[in-house]
């Protein structure tokens, strides 16, 4: 039996959700492990959903922040120059163009270059609604993007279904009050209400009266 939730607005993430971006983000962030003797496979537990700046404070504590800072704003460069292998989620494409119409937004750890390059890399179109690293103070898993991209839609936090893919968004999803759709692997670790291999697994329709329904085969 398909699970069915209604919402009245969509928000979704980017890597892992919409844009299978892993090629690049084990590139870089394997380089910058071995630049801090880091264990690499201990770094890429840390860094997916997350601001990089917030992944580095976690992984070498005794750091400044402003070295974090510098060091992310270096990263993001490397980042957004490399979109070698950047590739759609499969569903993608058709469950963006299923969205017009409809109240969605982006809520991306990523900055705006590094949004707009990875989703064009991907042949995506950019909502118009998007929340970025530049809109928020705190980085996921801290709620604060979701809570934004909802009082952008203008739609109560209990009113929106978010799509996520990583252990810090997730749980930003739920600390926003907000009902979770995992997607892919890594997702079904970490208690999202429904988990899907990938958006082919997704259909959306639009509800009399302004709603949304959600149907996950």
């Amino acid at each position: 039996m398909p699970t069915v939730l209604t919402a009245r607005a969509l928000l979704l993430d980017m890597d892992g959700t919409l844009v299978n971006s892993d090629a690049v983000v084990e590139r870089i962030w394997r380089r910058w492990a071995d630049r801090h003797g880091l264990d690499q496979d201990e770094v890429m537990k840390v860094v997916h959903g997350r601001q990089g700046h917030a992944s580095m404070a976690l992984l070498l504590p005794d750091r400044p922040m402003e070295q974090n800072h510098a060091d992310n704003a270096r990263m993001l460069a490397e980042e957004t120059a490399d979109v070698a292998g950047v590739v759609p989620i499969p569903g993608a494409p058709e469950f963006l163009a299923s969205l017009r119409g409809l109240p969605h937004a982006l809520v991306t750890s990523a900055d705006v270059p590094l949004a707009t390059a990875r989703m064009a890399a991907a042949g995506l179109g950019m909502p118009e609604v998007r929340v970025t690293a530049e809109s928020v103070g705190a980085s996921k898993p801290d709620p604060e993007g979701f809570l934004k991209g909802a009082a952008e839609l203008g739609v109560a936090p209990g009113e929106c279904v978010v799509f996520e893919d990583s252990a810090a968004g997730i749980q930003a999803g739920r600390s926003a009050g907000m009902r979770v759709v995992g997607v892919g692997p890594r997702a079904g670790f970490h208690g999202p209400d429904v988990v899907v291999a990938d958006l082919r697994q997704v259909r959306v329709e639009a509800v009399a009266g302004g709603g949304i329904r959600v149907i996950v085969a």
